[in-house]
């Protein structure tokens, strides 16, 4: 319990943080292109990867901070492919340690106001979450980063979670490596779209559980569901 208690302690600290240095983060990353990051590279010689990959799970974490330079100087200075195995590499880690300072942090807050089996059952969730973060990786204009952290407010395995966007991003970040700014579009409206859809995790089990939603009610019953209701 001890070892729980200072791990949230630094993860609220580092948040809290966060909020404390973002005008100077707004600033840095405005300033923040593909051909900086790459002198920064090519400064840090053999641990150029090593650099990158904290870099972009930085940007996942740290949300002023965008990604999409990142992925350009990545093909650029590593090539495609490596750029684009250390592209995935570094938002897959960044995009777990936003997972788990929002279950750390947040479920248990949220936990009272929600309501519905689903949205307390790791199977369940997981049924249904999965695919729902998988195809909002697919997606440019969907905030990485809101449902990253939108994702650990909910039950879905932190397994199920890492496969998902590890699968889902790789299409989209090897574009971006290979070809450059394939889509660009505003912060407003990816950050926008991501509080929507995780507005709609929690929104679609309470949706499938009263109204059966799809008619898919059926998919989530289960031995300990049954054990719950009685």
């Amino acid at each position: 319990m001890k070892r729980w208690a200072i791990v949230k302690g630094v993860a609220l600290l580092a948040l809290l943080l966060s909020f404390v240095l973002f005008p100077s983060l707004r600033v840095f990353a405005e300033s923040l292109n593909p051909e900086r990051i790459g002198e920064w590279l090519d400064e840090a010689g053999g641990f150029a990867p090593l650099l990158f990959v904290i870099l972009t799970a930085t940007a996942v974490v740290v949300s002023p901070i965008p990604s999409l330079p990142l992925d350009i100087a990545a093909g650029a200075f590593f090539g495609p492919f490596l750029g684009g195995i250390y592209a995935v590499g570094g938002a897959l880690l960044g995009a777990i340690a936003s997972f788990l300072i929002a279950r750390l942090l947040g479920r248990g807050l949220i936990e009272p106001i929600l309501g519905g089996h689903i949205n307390f059952c790791s199977e369940c969730s997981d049924k249904l979450l999965t695919r729902i973060v998988f195809l909002s990786r697919l997606l440019p204009f969907i905030s990485f980063d809101v449902v990253s952290y939108g994702a650990g407010l909910t039950k879905i395995s932190v397994g199920k979670f890492a496969l998902a966007t590890g699968t889902g991003m790789m299409p989209l970040t090897f574009a971006f490596t290979y070809f450059g700014s394939v889509v660009s579009v505003g912060p407003a409206v990816t950050i926008a779209t991501g509080v929507v859809l995780v507005a709609l995790f929690f929104l679609i089990p309470r949706w499938i559980e009263k109204k059966d939603l799809l008619g898919l009610r059926h998919h989530f019953r289960h031995e300990k569901h049954q054990v719950l209701r009685n």
